[in-house]
């Protein structure tokens, strides 16, 4: 099973290394991750840096593709080689699966049109924008396309994918193998439960973050 990573400068780390420790567990995994062109990306938000082994037209099929998100997705919606890249990705996939506002960059590439999907809550709007229906869960099914909402929900969706490529046991294996047993300090994960003040503020910090990023 050949799961394809799309990397890109400004993307959430926890978006891709999440699902990609999840899943690069199963029986015959191969892991590559995928670039505009070979070399590192880095978020200069955590100093974090991957490395890009293959350049989009060194990798035209695999089974699984993942599209993470992160600030680097505004720049990358409007890139026609990237949107391209993942059309035809998808006609070879058996699941194409999105983290976070990964969503929004399958919903540019056409992919969400008229079809319920997830993505980070602060993001409902732009991927309404592109088209797709957008809706609350935390991890979305739609055919071949499984959509996660933000960062942390890429590991649900990692094992959402298992149970259906493996079965459940297999899922609840790797589940159990990574200790992925989840008792935050808080009830704070969703706009619902942090209540209408945190949403603002965490809204507003947002906002100044990717207008920074622009302005660089």
């Amino acid at each position: 099973m050949l799961i394809a990573a799309l990397l890109f400068d400004d993307l959430t780390p926890l978006d891709v290394v999440g699902p990609l420790e999840v899943l690069a567990r199963a029986p015959g995994a191969d892991v590559v991750l995928v670039g505009r062109k070979r070399g590192t990306v880095r978020d200069p938000r955590t100093h974090f840096a991957l490395a890009v082994e293959a350049s989009l037209d060194e990798v035209t099929t695999a089974d699984v593709l993942v599209v993470p998100g992160g600030f680097g997705i505004d720049r990358l919606c409007a890139d026609e080689a990237v949107l391209d890249w993942i059309r035809r990705m998808h006609a070879t996939t058996r699941w194409t699966t999105s983290v976070c506002t990964g969503s929004l960059l399958l919903a540019a590439a056409g992919l969400l049109t008229g079809i319920a999907a997830t993505t980070h809550w602060a993001s409902r709007d732009a991927l309404e924008r592109y088209g797709a229906v957008y809706t609350e869960q935390r991890v979305v099914e739609r055919g071949k396309i499984i959509t996660a909402a933000g960062v942390s929900s890429g590991i649900d969706m990692a094992l959402h994918l298992l149970a259906r490529i493996g079965g459940e046991q297999l899922a609840k294996a790797i589940q159990l193998s990574i200790e992925y047993d989840p008792q935050p300090p808080f009830d704070a994960g969703s706009p619902a439960k942090a209540g209408p003040e945190l949403v603002s503020f965490v809204s507003a910090a947002a906002a100044r973050a990717r207008s920074a990023r622009r302005s660089r």
